[in-house]
């Protein structure tokens, strides 16, 4: 599904979202884009922001080996948006535009230092650090659900994946878990275990004073944020676990209002930016 909106202010004034034609060629996902983006008044527009889950080169605006569209092997995206649009793009990957849209318009607009988890058919992570976002030189930062885990990663035990392998999709082990089964509390509480763990993880590399959880799985937080904690207290620094906040997100469309915030972002490091020119 591709999500876009128009960002004005802290609201989103009109908001779109399409099946993405995920198995086509790569000319017609980016006719796809265009669509979207066409569908809107661009005339107030002062830039365009996107998430893709992928790597992306962040400074020459090309995306890599793009999750879920096997066709957009290098696409260099930038140039061919600012060339179609004649605006400034800026890209990331969009577990990142996920933690940045919960810094500027989410829970953690008071945090300095936050870790984003999206839990959905993957774990993608996002970080600010010092109230910026932090990216790494190759994007590759917060990438904590490819770390090794037992017998795969942790990504394999904290998304949609565990769910699968347990024999259904999360939704359905939902649905039975909130009319009581018996088997699927007991796959939530296994999931929260294996989630405890992972924010370990978090806890021991980057110190945040913040972790946000988005993506589909997170909507099922009160399923296993016991099991969860019981598995964070085994914690050995104490007193961070008392001063940790960790929250499911509170924001609609986090994701859409982080990739207009690279925007923001970007004025934030380079505040002398002149005006942008027509190309």
């Amino acid at each position: 599904m591709t999500s876009a909106g128009i960002v004005h202010g802290k609201t989103i004034t009109k908001y779109i979202e399409k099946k993405t034609p995920a198995g086509e060629t790569k000319e017609n996902v980016l006719k796809h884009l265009y669509n979207i983006i066409e569908s809107f008044d661009l005339v107030n527009v002062k830039a365009i922001g996107i998430g893709v889950p992928s790597v992306v080169d962040i400074e020459n605006g090309i995306v890599f080996d793009v999750q879920n569209i096997p066709s957009w092997k290098e696409i260099r995206l930038k140039k061919i948006l600012e060339e179609k649009f004649n605006l400034p793009i800026y890209i990331n990957n969009d577990a990142n535009c996920f933690t940045a849209g919960e810094k500027h318009y989410g829970i953690g607009q008071s945090a300095d230092f936050l870790v984003g988890l999206v839990i959905g058919t993957g774990l993608g992570g996002g970080i600010i650090l010092d109230g910026s976002l932090y990216n790494g030189p190759n994007c590759g930062a917060g990438e904590f659900g490819m770390l090794p885990y037992r017998a795969k990663n942790i990504e394999y035990y904290c998304s949609g994946q565990f769910f699968l392998h347990a024999g259904k999709k999360g939704e359905e082990f939902s649905a039975l878990a909130r009319n009581g089964d018996p088997e699927a509390l007991m796959i939530f509480k296994d999931f929260g275990f294996h989630m405890g763990n992972a924010i370990q993880t978090v806890l021991y590399t980057y110190d945040p004073d913040l972790i946000v959880l988005g993506g589909s799985i997170s909507k099922d937080f009160d399923l296993f944020c016991e099991s969860m904690w019981e598995s964070i207290y085994t914690f050995a620094y104490k007193s961070i676990i008392k001063s940790i906040r960790i929250q499911p997100s509170e924001t609609e469309h986090s994701a859409v209002l982080g990739a207009a915030s690279l925007y923001l972002d970007h004025l934030k490091r380079h505040p002398k930016t002149p005006h942008y020119q027509k190309l």
